[in-house]
């Protein structure tokens, strides 16, 4: 049998040399593909908002956020350098949310510490600055401080309630965000490590993981944060759970159930459904890359699955990295070392197949960190590695796009 494999493309951030890294890509209320041009490793580096022309086939570059939230990237701060798996789109009003993080040192500073900085009003990041894109417009309609001194590892919109949900960084403090009262309360804080999503359930439940693979949850009919006395899935030669935080999840187009990939070496994949039972119903499918010598360490950016997105036919698409192995994975000479595996996987079966390899022309492409789909049907997967990055489209078959391919939208980074 042929393997079906799908037309890819590289759009590279040529506007944004500087740009090391994407790590917030999603589609927007209006169907389109947004994602951030991140520069954390650059003194003074700063975040630029990118959307997909498709008409043009091409980038536009929208703004640079240290602009739109009055925090100069010369300002002799740490910098608002990226949006981190902080997207939230709301349907309702054409907004899309968005919320940076730090690690962008000063511009006369090689390096920027949180800890270091804590308590220096001249060096300290300011922020985790909340912004509100109107997509109708193309204006921003408001920004606030999101999280003073810390910033946001990742956000996720409740639109009914009006609640944005985040966690911080470098305390991994839950917090609450009223839209309508633009106050914001604080749950305390849930461990070292962060989790680098959040999701919802029907219930208005917030759920993310804790240090050693836990479930957390938040439920607003108790108001705290509560703890699963169960581990989630993860490979036992390995490790013991330490560090198995969830990296990203999608959620089923019905929404009975979410798909999670987690991050630490190895990834692995597992379906939740939150409703079922005190604490969900948690399905383990296995390890999402290769196999590999478990006595040997490999570093979690070669050894990585992210870019979780249901397409148009209703299969769950994401990206696992791949490389040479002696043993498990002799790739040959016509291979590069490392590269990212666009796979299928079926729901009703669990059957994954490969469809796609992204080709960087110039580097490897192992390492995605999110997916998305657009109005069309098209696939995206954003890049991290050397600068500048960008973003890969896969160009989906006729018979496996839909109209409105991205409803219902996807509601966290």
């Amino acid at each position: 049998m042929t393997m079906e494999r799908y037309k890819t493309t590289w759009y590279q951030f040529t506007e944004h040399p500087e740009a090391d890294s994407c790590w917030s890509l999603s589609v927007g209320p209006d169907g389109r593909i947004y994602a951030a041009s991140c520069a954390e490793g650059e003194p003074g580096g700063i975040v630029k908002l990118v959307r997909y022309n498709a008409p043009e086939d091409k980038l536009d570059y929208l703004f640079d956020l240290d602009e739109m939230v009055d925090d100069p990237r010369d300002s002799g701060r740490a910098t608002q350098c990226k949006i981190h798996y902080s997207f939230a789109p709301s349907m309702h009003d054409g907004i899309m949310y968005m919320a940076t993080h730090l690690s962008g040192p000063p511009i006369d500073l090689p390096a920027y510490s949180p800890w270091r900085f804590w308590h220096d009003e001249e060096r300290c990041f300011r922020g985790a600055a909340l912004l509100a894109f109107d997509t109708k417009t193309d204006q921003v309609a408001w920004w606030d401080t999101l999280i003073p001194r810390e910033g946001c590892r990742c956000l996720l919109l409740d639109e009914e309630r009006g609640l944005l949900y985040a966690l911080s960084y470098p305390r991994d403090h839950f917090i609450i965000y009223d839209l309508e009262t633009r106050q914001r309360r604080d749950l305390g804080r849930i461990g070292s490590i962060n989790a680098q999503t959040l999701f919802l359930d029907s219930r208005h439940r917030v759920w993310t993981t804790s240090d050693y693979g836990h479930l957390v949850r938040y439920d607003p009919a108790h108001g705290r944060l509560e703890w699963s006395p169960y581990r989630l899935p993860h490979d036992p030669q390995v490790h013991n759970g330490w560090h198995s935080v969830f990296y990203d999840v999608a959620a089923a187009p019905d929404r009975s159930c979410v798909y999670a990939s987690t991050w630490i070496s190895p990834p692995w994949l597992m379906r939740i459904y939150p409703e079922e039972g005190e604490w969900g119903r948690v399905e383990d499918l296995g390890p999402a890359t290769q196999k590999r010598d478990p006595t040997l360490p490999h570093s979690m950016f070669l050894d990585h699955c992210g870019g979780l997105v249901f397409a148009g036919d209703g299969k769950l698409y994401y990206g696992a990295a791949r490389w040479r192995d002696p043993e498990y994975n002799p790739l040959g000479p016509e291979h590069k070392e490392r590269e990212g595996v666009i796979w299928r996987l079926d729901p009703d079966t669990l059957e994954r197949e490969e469809v796609a390899v992204l080709e960087r022309p110039d580097e490897f492409a192992q390492y995605v960190s999110r997916g998305a789909v657009d109005a069309a049907g098209d696939l995206y997967f954003a890049h991290v590695g050397p600068k500048p990055v960008g973003i890969f489209k896969v160009w989906m078959p006729a018979e496996r796009k839909r109209k409105d391919a991205h409803l219902p939208i996807r509601i966290w980074g």
